[in-house]
C-alpha cells in the first residue's frame, strides 16, 4: 500500500476487520498485525488514528458501546407498544452480531478497557451498559418496576435488564442459537408473576 494515500473510512474498517479477527482467531489472535492485515491497510495506519494498540481497543470499546445504546435504545424507544418480551428480543436480534459478539468477548478478557472507555462516555454506556438501560427502561414501562421499589416488590427492571443481555449475550458468544427468545419470554412471564 503506498504511504500518504488517504483511506476513506479507515477507523471503520479497521474496526471491522478487529471483529473479523476475533470472530476467526478469537481475542488471543487480536494483535495490531492482525487488524491491519485484515483491513487490508499498511500497520503504520493504526498508530497513525489511535497512537498504540491499546488506544485503538479503547476506541474500538467506545465506538461500538456507542453504537450498540443508540440502536437499543431507539429500537425500544416510548412508542413501542408491543409486548415487553417481544420487543427486546427484536431490539437485542437487531444489534449487528459481529459488534455484539467481539465487545462481549473482548471486555471479558480486557476488562481493563472499560474505565478508559468510560472516561469518555459515562459508565453508563460503556460496554454493554447502555443497551441493559435501554432494556430495562422498556421492562419497567411494562412493569412499573424499579429498584426504587425496594426489596420484596419482585424482581426489578434493572435486575432483569441485566438477566435478559446477559443471556442474549451468552447464546451469542458461545456461537450457539440456541433459543434464548424462549428463556427471555419464560423468565419475564415468571417476574410478572412474583
Amino acid at each position: 500500500m503506498p504511504r500518504g494515500v488517504p483511506i476513506d473510512g479507515a477507523r471503520q474498517r479497521m474496526f471491522a476487520a478487529a471483529e473479523g479477527v476475533v470472530l476467526r482467531d478469537g481475542v488471543a489472535g487480536l494483535r495490531g498485525r492482525a487488524v491491519t492485515a485484515e483491513a487490508g491497510v499498511a500497520t503504520g495506519l493504526l498508530h497513525a488514528h489511535f497512537g498504540d494498540f491499546d488506544r485503538f481497543l479503547v476506541a474500538y470499546v467506545i465506538d461500538r458501546s456507542f453504537a450498540l445504546t443508540a440502536e437499543a435504545s431507539a429500537a425500544l424507544g416510548p412508542a413501542d407498544r408491543r409486548p415487553a418480551a417481544d420487543a427486546v428480543c427484536e431490539a437485542l436480534e437487531a444489534l449487528p452480531r459481529p459488534a455484539v459478539t467481539t465487545l462481549a468477548r473482548l471486555l471479558a478478557a480486557r476488562p481493563d478497557l472499560l474505565a478508559p472507555a468510560a472516561e469518555s462516555l459515562g459508565a453508563e454506556s460503556t460496554g454493554f451498559a447502555g443497551v441493559t438501560r435501554a432494556v430495562a427502561d422498556r421492562l419497567a414501562a411494562e412493569t412499573g418496576r424499579s429498584e426504587a421499589d425496594g426489596p420484596g416488590a419482585g424482581a426489578s427492571a434493572e435486575h432483569l435488564g441485566y438477566a435478559v443481555v446477559a443471556i442474549a449475550l451468552r447464546a451469542w458468544t458461545e456461537g450457539g442459537a440456541a433459543d434464548w427468545r424462549a428463556v427471555v419470554a419464560g423468565l419475564l412471564e415468571y417476574s410478572r408473576n412474583e
